[in-house]
């Protein structure tokens, strides 16, 4: 299974100004946008009815089409399936190859990426979804308020319980955790004139500005947070 990241754009020039300088990598392709950051590859789509998802990509969905009926509303499409998931996630089921081979990608001036993350209304029922589309659990629990699972893509989804964060929250967002190195980072996205959604300062004593949260012009969200 391939994992990808959809964001949508207004403006496609703007966006891939966006990604270029906070130094994503390029990935050469005919009929798409493509960047990377690490093992993330980020497809921006200017279509003005694409929205912001996750694309999986598998040679067949029909065995998991049964049991994804049961728990949300799933509508085949051309190419495989459309659903979302609790969190209001649009998740793409597509049949067959993407054609990507991703690179060895640096990272990004944002730091460490840790995967996507979502807030959902119900936790149980979001993780039986993403078990169903090939995800395992690797971190956290429902008693702590959150979860992490990853696939054989090694793409991390992260799920919180609602109000468990104490800042803007955008579903789907990319999370980075900088391991309290992130003050440089931020500086530098200033630097580059990227603007700032939210300035954090709740999980500082001092009042610093330690975490902060961004968005590409297609409104996609990135917490790039201290850990």
């Amino acid at each position: 299974m391939q994992t990808i990241i959809q964001t949508p754009t207004p403006n496609l020039a703007q966006s891939v100004d966006f990604y270029t300088r906070l130094g994503f990598t390029s990935i050469p392709a005919e009929h798409a946008t493509l960047f990377a950051d690490g093992h993330i590859v980020i497809d921006i789509n200017p279509d003005r009815f694409a929205r912001a998802g996750i694309k999986l990509y598998r040679p067949s969905w029909k065995e998991e089409v049964p049991q994804i009926r049961e728990l949300t509303t799933i509508i085949s499409q051309e190419n495989g399936y459309l659903l979302a998931d609790l969190s209001g996630t649009w998740i793409y089921l597509i049949e067959g190859e993407s054609g990507i081979v991703p690179p060895e990608a640096p990272r990004s001036v944002l730091g460490n990426i840790a995967g996507v993350s979502l807030e959902t209304i119900d936790m149980g029922r979001s993780a039986k979804l993403w078990e169903i589309l090939g995800f395992s659990h690797s971190m956290g629990s429902e008693e702590q308020g959150w979860m992490a699972y990853q696939n054989a893509d090694k793409i991390t989804v992260s799920f919180m319980k609602p109000n468990a964060c104490p800042h803007l929250f955008f579903n789907p967002s990319l999370t980075y955790f900088n391991g309290g190195k992130n003050i440089p980072v931020i500086d530098k996205i200033r630097f580059l004139g990227i603007p700032i959604t939210e300035e954090i300062t709740q999980f500082n004593k001092e009042g610093i500005v330690d975490n902060v949260i961004i968005r590409d012009p297609g409104g996609f969200g990135f917490f790039v947070f201290n850990d």
